[in-house]
């Protein structure tokens, strides 16, 4: 698990603006570091699980942690933070589960060289009943490249060096689609089973505690 001077050193990141801790479990509902700027590349700290500005009930965030890559411009939820509100989220690996004897059983993909790398996301600013603004986000999804094709039928995209700051910069829809494909399965490592009870989520904090500003 990779700390924050080794994220930023990596990446080419900029000021973290808020303290984080990076966990080996970091689930939706939790927040994480999100980089929306390619020219001073801070690092903030957004929740995952996008709240469109318009949502009635924050609680939308559950099923919005996720967004397929291919029909981002035809969503009400995703259309306008495609086009206009587009982050990176710093990892260095992601979690799928396979069911294995009937039971689920979660593997961890990373990059064969163990570095860090960001996904590609969207955030968006929610406003409460006491006018605090909540900064949230999602990450996109592809189909599978072969390697974690034998494990789910999607992946996070995952955003190469070259790729990462046309990401935040460019401005065509065609050619910010172009950048949302798997990353080639030759450039990960094989999944490492882990212990199950990496889903127990006890080590960050969670809806309970949403961050205002």
């Amino acid at each position: 698990m990779l700390q924050v001077d080794e994220l930023r050193e990596q990446l080419g990141l900029g000021e973290w603006v808020e303290a984080f801790s990076p966990s080996r479990n970091i689930s939706p509902g939790q927040f994480v570091p999100v980089v929306t700027d390619a020219v001073s590349r801070k690092v903030s700290l957004y929740k995952w699980g996008l709240i469109p500005g318009w949502a009635k009930d924050p609680k939308i965030a559950y099923r919005m942690f996720n967004a397929r890559a291919e029909t981002l411009i035809e969503k009400p939820s995703f259309k306008i933070p495609f086009l206009r509100r587009r982050c990176l989220i710093p990892a260095d690996g992601f979690y799928e589960w396979k069911v294995i004897d009937g039971k689920k059983q979660p593997f961890l993909f990373t990059l064969k060289d163990k570095k860090a790398f960001t996904f590609a996301g969207l955030w968006e600013i929610w406003r409460d009943n006491d006018g605090h603004d909540l900064y949230s986000c999602t990450i996109i999804t592809t189909e599978p490249n072969s390697v974690v094709a034998q494990y789910h039928d999607r992946m996070p995209v995952i955003l190469n060096d070259e790729h990462r700051w046309q990401w935040l910069e460019a401005s065509q829809p065609a050619q910010l689609q172009a950048l949302l494909k798997p990353v080639d399965g030759e450039l990960m490592a094989a999944p490492l089973r882990v212990d199950p009870l990496i889903d127990l989520k006890t080590d960050q904090k969670t809806e309970s505690n949403l961050k205002k500003r």
